[in-house]
């Protein structure tokens, strides 16, 4: 049985004071639609730890640079819905345009910091966007946690961070990356690829791990993302953006693995901007 949809915040609210007055949690995954298996494990982790889930659904202009990246993309609200019903999620929250942003509409919430570096720079505007309506999605479902995946793990911090710094009472729960059985990560792009583009960007994890498992023996980082870079041009990738070790809390550059850290790399096959990191343990 599909989950109600609800599309104005009287009808959420309705329910979401119900909950609270029952005493139960209420977890929210927030999502721009096209689901796939990633997001559905946000779903089910969710109704793991809550006593009832929110699915927001809302294609946010705000965080799209391109006006023809927010035309393309897909909006696949019944499949979504269909695809949601065996995880038994109590609500889907589709809303308005109007209640997100009402005419008028003009604050913006930015994070400084963690938006300096890696996407920051090649998105401009992107993370403000994605600040603002979580901020709002937050505190129009009043969850009480909140579930991302870790593929967009900068996306995490920042929203991590804009709970803690504006005081709204939710806990920011980061989930593993789910990824198909070559070790690409799970994303609503790879539906972008060609069968041959597919082949390429599969080749992406696995120079990634060779590059963790260099970093955790000791060696310096700077000489494996020149080797990394090399490799994956020579595989097919038309354009390596960037080859990062970062701390995993504060995303300070790191010129070895000294302590907890993420790589992360982004690059272009076919055509398509491909993002990930993994963890990366201390030598």
């Amino acid at each position: 049985m599909t989950a109600p949809i609800l599309r104005s915040l009287a009808e959420l609210r309705a329910k979401t004071t119900t909950w609270h007055r029952n005493g139960e949690t209420i977890g929210v995954v927030p999502t721009m639609g096209a689901l796939h298996e990633g997001h559905l494990s946000l779903a089910q982790a969710a109704k793991q730890g809550c006593d009832r889930v929110i699915v927001t659904i809302f294609v946010n202009p705000k965080q799209f640079n391109n006006p023809e990246d927010l035309a393309n993309y897909p909006r696949t609200e019944h499949e979504d819905a269909q695809k949601l019903a065996p995880y038994g999620v109590d609500a889907i929250y589709v809303p308005d345009p109007q209640e997100i942003y009402p005419e008028g509409f003009s604050t913006t919430v930015s994070v400084a910091g963690l938006t300096d570096v890696m996407e920051g720079p090649f998105r401009p505007g992107h993370f403000e966007g994605v600040a603002t309506v979580v901020a709002k999605l937050f505190l129009q479902t009043q969850a009480d946690r909140a579930y991302f995946g870790e593929k967009d793990y900068q996306q995490l911090l920042v929203v991590r961070r804009m709970a803690r710094d504006l005081n709204i009472p939710i806990e920011v729960i980061g989930c593993p990356t789910v990824r198909e059985p070559s070790g690409l990560a799970m994303s609503s792009r790879n539906l972008l690829l060609s069968p041959q583009g597919l082949k390429i960007a599969e080749q992406m994890n696995g120079v990634m791990r060779q590059v963790a498992d260099d970093l955790a023996k000791g060696a310096d980082f700077a000489m494996l993302a020149q080797d990394a870079k090399e490799t994956l041009l020579k595989v097919g990738f038309t354009e390596v953006e960037y080859i990062d070790l970062r701390c995993a809390e504060t995303l300070e550059s790191l010129s070895s693995a000294t302590q907890p850290a993420r790589l992360f790399v982004t690059a272009w096959a076919d055509g398509v901007r491909l993002i990930d990191n993994i963890p990366v343990n201390p030598a």
